[in-house]
């Protein structure tokens, strides 16, 4: 990465998310007063005084009682050995407890810059502040997150620290992985990545954050996106962290480029399957659906042919679709991911001539004339595209009306015919002239 990275690392219901989430300037990390919230290593852009860094926030590592434990002090580990500098975050209301300083010893082994923060000194109590020297780690920063004391001062002494780097360059193409909880996610990214990135569990419902990890591949840059597995609404309590994290990766299909759509291939496709597809395709994004598992399919000649009639069956409204068939467990065909995420997103970024795409329109209307209602025949006048990812065609016609669900469907197809659109929806909209006179 470009950017300098800034590790915030301390014990369970420190503040460390709260903190994380007040630099960043928006709520990327889940809050909750529950150890353990934080499991693996969430990834967000900062700025202060015109210096960059990206801020990696952690799961606490304190309690053994904690589910994963050892994962996630295995997570901050992996963030503390790649941070330029380490925010260490501690709790002025708890005071110096016997984990603080096993923790600042794991610290002080890394010869790396660190910045002690004493938070939750919300009256700017400094009774306790001083038992915190007794680490040996410098001067403590106290600070309170929930009212913003202290902050600036942190940051201060956080940039201080950053080495001298050239402006970050743009982190390439955005790829999210979704799909049902327990699909393998978490352990295709992990193999593409070629390190446990994330933590891979047989436990549905591992990763709760949308998880963000900028990588170089063949020279391009990339981000991918690892995101909660999405249950169906009933199943999940309003208030519950899961709930949270079904949010956040509905926020990661949004800001993605492309969505790798996750299926488990040794299972019937279900209705919440479909409804994820449905959610990445309302969202005008290029997709791939990925059939991982393939391993424990029983196959011969005809299997693929079978899923691809079973998919097109069970997606009909994204006959766009491109579909590959993996084993995250094996690695077979994994690394092919990365190829076609860069060629769906090219078909989504295609953008045609005003002059040839009236050719293609012209010859649409030419096979199939347009139907008419109540006497009436539609006429399309020409077209234009608007905009790209996805592909927006504008088509101006004497009355918008007049246009059939069947002739809108007609004129899409021939437009992927003649336009290689595989992997993205398109946009079509039909504009009367008077409409546009206006």
């Amino acid at each position: 990465m470009s950017k300098p990275l800034v590790a915030v690392v301390g014990r369970s219901n420190v503040g460390k998310s709260t903190f994380f989430n007040k630099i960043c300037g928006k709520r990327i990390s889940i809050v909750k007063d529950t150890p353990g919230v934080t499991r693996d290593r969430i990834y967000a852009d900062a700025e202060w005084c015109g210096k960059f860094f990206t801020l990696i926030d952690t799961g606490g590592i304190e309690s053994d009682k904690i589910d994963f434990f050892t994962e996630i002090k295995a997570q901050a580990e992996i963030a503390i050995d790649l941070a330029d500098v380490i925010v260490f975050m501690t709790d002025g209301r708890d005071g110096l407890l016997e984990s603080d300083k096993e923790i600042a010893t794991l610290l002080r082994n890394t010869k790396k810059p660190i910045v002690l923060v004493v938070n939750k000194l919300d009256n700017n109590e400094t009774d306790t502040l001083y038992d915190f020297y007794e680490l040996g780690l410098g001067e403590p920063f106290p600070i309170s997150c929930e009212q913003s004391y202290g902050l600036g001062d942190v940051l201060d002494e956080i940039t201080r620290h950053l080495p001298t780097k050239n402006e970050a360059e743009e982190s390439g193409l955005s790829i999210a992985f979704v799909g049902k909880p327990n699909v393998g996610k978490s352990s295709i990214v992990n193999k593409i990545l070629g390190f446990d990135r994330v933590i891979v569990s047989d436990v549905a419902g591992t990763t709760r954050d949308a998880i963000d990890t900028p990588f170089v591949y063949n020279g391009a840059k990339y981000t991918l996106i690892d995101t909660a597995g999405m249950r169906r609404k009933r199943g999940i309590e309003d208030e519950s962290v899961e709930r949270y994290s079904v949010l956040r990766a509905i926020a990661a299909i949004k800001r993605a480029d492309i969505v790798m759509i996750v299926f488990d291939a040794s299972e019937e496709i279900s209705e919440q399957d479909v409804r994820i597809a449905g959610m990445v395709h309302d969202e005008g994004k290029p997709s791939v659906i990925v059939m991982n598992k393939w391993d424990k399919v029983e196959k011969d000649a005809h299997t693929v042919n079978k899923y691809r009639d079973m998919l097109a069956q069970q997606l009909s409204f994204m006959s766009y679709f491109q579909a590959e068939y993996v084993s995250a467990l094996t690695g077979k065909r994994v690394e092919r991911l990365l190829d076609l995420a860069e060629t769906v997103y090219s078909h989504a970024s295609n953008r045609v001539t005003t002059g040839v795409l009236n050719d293609v329109i012209s010859d649409a209307i030419r096979m199939t004339e347009p139907p008419t209602h109540n006497g009436r025949r539609l006429k399309i006048l020409y077209a234009t595209q608007a905009d790209t990812n996805p592909p927006t065609y504008v088509v101006f016609v004497n009355d918008e009306k007049l246009v059939h669900f069947s002739y809108k469907r007609y004129m899409e197809n021939s437009l992927r015919r003649a336009f290689d659109l595989s992997g993205t929806p398109i946009k079509l909209k039909f504009v009367g002239r008077e409409e546009n006179s206006k």
